[in-house]
């Protein structure tokens, strides 16, 4: 059952450590990826967040992607399953080591790149960017295996793993 009225995240916190749970969105229209950035950091994000204790991924990915881009995108396929091992290198969290399960999903296209973005996250104001994916590997972007995975996606799901961990 999802617990609406407390929006808990699925995540846990110990010391300089934190678990997360999360859903990413693929957003792809014409050749360029939907992206995410914020004036704290020098690169480029996917659109996606937290799940709630409670809410299914399909439900989290859909919430998370009419928060951020002001629209009502529907779900094409879970595309990756990342495990992420990484040390925070700026922003609210710099300095904390985060394990992060993120579930990947690929979005439909709606045939325009009209999005109504109003988006905040812990660091501030968030921008919202259309990349074209021929670009993306000449930018810092994360997750690390968009550069590769955008270009060619995957007919089925794949589990990746990457660790950055100081």
């Amino acid at each position: 059952m999802y617990i609406n009225d407390e929006k808990i995240n699925c995540r846990y916190d110990r010391d300089n450590d934190r678990f997360s749970y999360r859903v990413g969105a693929i957003i792809v229209e014409d050749g360029a990826a939907l992206l995410a950035t914020n004036d704290s950091v020098d690169c480029y994000y996917s659109i996606g967040g937290g799940v709630h204790f409670g809410e299914t991924s399909h439900d989290a990915v859909l919430r998370e992607v009419k928060e951020e881009t002001g629209v009502d995108y529907e779900i094409d396929r879970l595309a990756f399953v990342h495990e992420n091992f990484f040390t925070e290198k700026c922003g609210a969290h710099k300095g904390k080591r985060f394990h992060e399960l993120c579930l990947y999903y690929l979005m439909k296209p709606r045939g325009t790149r009209v999005i109504n973005s109003d988006s905040w996250c812990p660091d501030g104001k968030e921008y919202l960017e259309w990349i074209p994916l021929e670009k993306i590997k000449s930018l810092k972007v994360f997750p690390d295996f968009y550069a590769e995975k955008l270009v060619n996606l995957p007919k089925d799901v794949q589990a990746l793993v990457s660790r950055d961990v100081d």
